[in-house]
């Protein structure tokens, strides 16, 4: 590899250098940095994330691209902040080859500049932010999830196909929530009664609550990832809204949820880009080594975190490990050439991915876990809305 080989002192970072502790001092070949929220009610967002890629780690015998890993791994603590620091860090101290975050599009956009400006590739296994879509495209920037705005406007279409007339729209007051109520509202026929903002990390709903039972709504549609999804869900079935207001949401009940929210969640619906019961060879193997390794159902946090493990395989494979090349490795990493979990992918020319799209719903198998299920395909190979504005260049 013609990398230059540096070393990693572990340190202050919540750091694995092929599974050494922090304070671990030693060679490497690759090293990657991921910056997650490891704290609070999130932060099973984030163990999906950094369990999903260690598996495909585990899998290739810690290597990626035929070279050895340090992978650390920073806790943004939710705040941009300390996601700016902590994305410093790894760019300045631990001169990360490639960066793997975040969770939530806030931090994705506190650790942006400071990641792409070093030309270090930066690719999110979650956030998808409208920002970064269109005419502020990046080279050095890809996503493996989804562009934000995706999702919603999948749920539009659901709820038009479900014949929901009258929708409560509630979402967070950041960068995501106000993408999924533009996605919604792109493709919802209906009628919107309402729309709510809450702030980040809400947690008592019972204002809202009683807003949407004297709306007039048939339906809700809502984007509450973590435990502000886990409350909301709980709530909304307490104040006997469940047989009167159809829930639809996006990132609301999903595998990081569900063991939570538990029976008041079954029968919601959702929009997504895979379930664990996607009945492909590849994805039936990852949902089988991950419940053993991790014990627990991975969702699509997971799933798209390996997924970017296997695309940075792909991407070093194809580079044969020389890194030095900054355009080759772009080429290489746009071409996408691994299997992805869910199927059909490709990127983009914003490097957003181009990828099929579900009704998923709440459901729960012969051994009482509860999961999303596939109910049927919306969409096949949607893009974004936001890829003709982006002019990319190196």
């Amino acid at each position: 590899m013609e990398t230059k080989r540096k070393f990693l002192l572990g340190g202050a970072a919540m750091g694995l250098a092929l599974g050494l502790g922090a304070g671990a001092l030693q060679a490497k070949d690759l090293t990657i940095g991921m910056v997650v929220t490891l704290s609070g009610p999130p932060a099973a967002l984030g163990k999906q994330i950094v369990d999903g890629f260690k598996l495909a780690l585990d899998q290739k015998g810690g290597m990626l691209g035929g070279e050895k890993v340090n992978l650390v791994i920073q806790d943004d603590e939710l705040k941009p902040d300390v996601a700016r620091q902590k994305a410093e860090e790894l760019v300045k101290r631990d001169h990360a080859d490639f960066v793997v975050g975040t969770v939530f599009s806030n931090m994705l956009m506190a650790i942006f500049k400071p990641v792409v400006t070093s030309k270090t590739f930066l690719i999110s296994p979650n956030a998808g932010p409208s920002t970064f879509a269109g005419k502020n495209c990046n080279p050095f920037f890809f996503a493996t999830s989804y562009q934000n705005d995706q999702n919603a406007q999948v749920a539009g279409m659901i709820a038009n196909q479900e014949g929901f007339k009258n929708a409560f729209v509630m979402v967070p007051n950041y960068q995501a929530g106000r993408d999924n109520v533009a996605g919604f509202k792109k493709t919802y026929k209906g009628k919107i009664t309402a729309e709510a903002f809450t702030p980040l990390g809400h947690k008592d709903f019972s204002p809202q609550l009683a807003r949407i039972a004297t709306s007039n709504s048939d339906s809700l549609f809502t984007f509450m990832p973590g435990g502000m999804g886990v409350a909301l869900v709980k709530q909304f079935t307490a104040a006997g809204l469940k047989d009167k207001v159809k829930f639809l949401s996006v990132f609301t009940t999903d595998e990081t949820t569900l063991p939570a929210q538990k029976d008041d969640a079954l029968g919601d619906l959702a929009a997504g880009n895979w379930a664990p019961d996607a009945k492909t060879p590849a994805s039936e193997a990852f949902v089988a080594a991950f419940e053993k390794k991790y014990g627990y159902i991975p969702g699509g946090y997971a799933m798209q975190a390996y997924d970017t493990a296997m695309l940075i395989d792909s991407a070093v494979a194809k580079v044969k490990g020389d890194l030095s090349d900054k355009k080759a490795v772009q080429k290489a990493l746009e071409a996408a050439d691994f299997t992805s979990l869910r199927g059909g992918f490709k990127f983009n020319n914003n490097h957003y991915p181009i990828q099929n799209f579900y009704l998923l719903k709440v459901a729960k198998n012969a051994k009482d876990q509860y999961h999303t299920s596939i109910v049927r395909e919306v969409v096949k190979d949607y893009g974004d809305a936001y890829h003709q504005q982006c002019k990319m260049k190196m």
